[in-house]
């Protein structure tokens, strides 16, 4: 093979493989530019709806990888470099890594859910993943509640998003549900009209919403009265125990008797010896083995 050749198959492969390495690096260079501006279109639309800043961070990096994996290979590809046994490689590490790490991904995908369709807020108060509490945190991976009692509990969001979630401060008002038992010697139109006074006269009832007195058991020793009203949800608990309070004032006020429950004990004196058989009812005594 002479000079000639020589600069002749020269030049075929830098011409060749020249536009070859310069494609390559206009997909580096255009595609990790288009990869950046579609991952601020992303994040800015995440922020736009109120996401949370670490989740918009962290799908914001998961995503400009994913795209920039996707640019160098198309990238490797424009060289005539086979990337089949890469995206393998990758899948299989993928793959892996999910294996490992399902249930954290089970709860980041949880996280996800909960942030895109908001069952609750920070500042609810819920019950969900058998705990109850004020929510301080959402977290990608996990819920962060205060209970009553002010104890701190964390739970992950798989658990919630998995079972029910009650949200009590989704709605700005809630009914306020009591059960108070009279004396069947009392007058339902008298017990009736002394709970209606205090649901009229309490000032965090809401009087344009329905309130109920009525009748909802003949027990055996009281007559249940269902009491029920409307307030604000932030005074559900200060109305709930000031209602129960003024209705027990009220009810003595006016002489109306909250029965103790009662066992009426009849004695036949004539089968058997008193003393022996009381005790057997009231399990003292054990019936003697007979052989």
């Amino acid at each position: 093979m002479n000079t000639e050749d020589i600069v002749q198959q020269s030049q075929t492969l830098i011409t060749l493989y020249g536009i070859k390495v310069i494609s390559a690096l206009l997909i580096i260079v255009l595609g990790l530019w288009l990869t950046k501006k579609l991952t601020g279109v992303a994040r800015r639309l995440m922020l736009a709806r109120n996401l949370e800043t670490t989740l918009v961070s962290f799908v914001s990096n998961l995503l400009y990888s994913a795209l920039a994996v996707f640019v160098v290979l198309a990238a490797l590809s424009k060289l005539g470099i086979q990337t089949a046994s890469f995206v393998a490689v990758l899948a299989a590490a993928g793959l892996a890594v999910g294996l490992a790490l399902q249930g954290s991904l089970s709860n980041f995908a949880a996280g996800v859910l909960m942030v895109l369709f908001k069952p609750f807020k920070v500042g609810d108060y819920i019950e969900a993943g058998g705990a109850s509490g004020i929510v301080q945190e959402i977290m990608i991976f996990s819920t962060q509640l205060c209970t009553v009692d002010n104890k701190r509990v964390i739970i992950p969001n798989a658990t919630i998003m998995g079972g029910n979630i009650v949200n009590y401060s989704a709605n700005s008002t809630r009914r306020v549900d009591l059960t108070i038992g009279v004396s069947y010697d009392a007058s339902i139109k008298e017990v009736r009209r002394v709970l209606e006074s205090v649901l009229v006269e309490h000032p965090l009832v809401l009087q344009d919403q329905e309130k109920t007195v009525a009748v909802s058991e003949l027990a055996d020793s009281s007559v249940n009265f269902v009491v029920r009203c409307w307030v604000e949800t932030e005074n559900y608990w200060t109305v709930y125990f000031e209602l129960t309070e003024s209705i027990k004032l009220q009810l003595d006020a006016n002489n109306i008797n909250i029965p103790y429950p009662q066992l009426d004990l009849h004695i036949d004196s004539t089968s058997q010896d008193s003393e022996t058989y009381i005790r057997r009812v009231l399990g003292s005594v054990t019936e003697p083995n007979v052989s």
